[in-house]
């Protein structure tokens, strides 16, 4: 089991030809992920070739998805026309979106939140790394790894991941799997204020999830999608859980790395959420190298 995606998900890039998307595109494939179709407008009818394999690029995402069975969407396209490729996949009847493009305009953002009302689809970012179910291949190969994030330091096990920040992701699957314990999935979500998946929905997930046993939560100062978790986590979750808040020295009013990263009231602090975090049963980590320890002690592992 895993949430979102497994080794049987079919992926298509929309991207694939551009220089970001066929690079990430050949990790993917290498990694095991069942990479079925491309999408470039202009280029259909052409193949993306990666040693063995030969990925059919197609014009739109319906006739991809028509083609190629795909379920599943990563998009690799630039900020001024990432938001069309959105609603195109969301117009297909996609499962899932998955954007990894960084600096999309808000408004645009906030038009495809109001496209997508009502839809099947789910979003997973913008400015997101994506997410990984590790395999059960060498090295963890042979699982299903959608987005930029490193395949190797994934393990498979029983530890979910969710995060605000990509490089703390990498950190704690990292740490995790030094320690010798995998992940069941690795979520990105992504730190722009305008997304489609938050902490909470992502930790629903992960709590009906029967294979996933303990998770890490990562946020970052703005917003208040966190504590929207925790509060919802103490109700309801009994997955021990730890959570690590990063921007614990920005200063008010000021966006500090990602877009949705700026303190614009006394709950939006660092200080304030991991507050809320301890007070709702969350272990809190004080630094980010000691993540996967503080989740092993809250499960008694350490």
């Amino acid at each position: 089991m895993a949430i979102l995606v497994d080794s049987d998900t079919r992926i298509l890039v929309q991207g694939i030809t551009g220089d970001f998307g066929s690079r990430h595109a050949k990790a993917s494939l290498d990694y095991g992920t069942k990479l079925v179709a491309g999408v470039t407008p202009g280029k259909g009818g052409q193949s993306f070739d990666h040693g063995s394999h030969k990925v059919p690029v197609y014009d739109t995402v319906a006739e991809a998805v028509k083609e190629s069975g795909a379920t599943v969407s990563v998009i690799f396209v630039p900020p001024p026309f990432a938001a069309d490729a959105i609603l195109e996949g969301v117009d297909a009847g996609l499962d899932l979106v998955v954007a990894i493009t960084e600096g999309i305009p808000i408004n645009d953002m906030v038009k495809v939140k109001a496209g997508m009302a009502g839809s099947k689809t789910r979003l997973i970012g913008p400015n997101c790394p994506g997410l990984v179910t590790p395999g059960t291949g060498k090295d963890s190969h042979g699982g299903c790894r959608i987005g930029i994030a490193p395949g190797y330091i994934h393990k498979r096990g029983n530890i979910g991941v969710v995060s605000r920040s990509g490089t703390l992701t990498y950190e704690a699957v990292w740490q995790l799997t030094t320690r010798g314990y995998g992940q069941s999935t690795c979520v990105g979500i992504g730190g722009d204020p305008v997304n489609g998946t938050s902490h909470l929905d992502v930790l629903k997930l992960f709590n009906e999830d029967p294979e996933t046993e303990a998770i890490i939560m990562i946020g970052e100062i703005g917003g208040n999608a966190e504590t929207e978790a925790a509060r919802w986590a103490k109700d309801n979750c009994k997955k021990p859980i730890a959570g690590f808040i990063a921007g614990a020295t920005a200063p008010p009013g000021r966006r500090m790395g990602h877009a949705g990263a700026i303190v614009g009231g006394a709950d939006d602090t660092a200080q304030a959420k991991k507050r809320i975090l301890a007070e709702c049963g969350i272990a809190v980590s004080e630094t980010p190298a000691d993540m996967a320890l503080t989740l092993l002690r809250a499960m008694g592992k350490a």
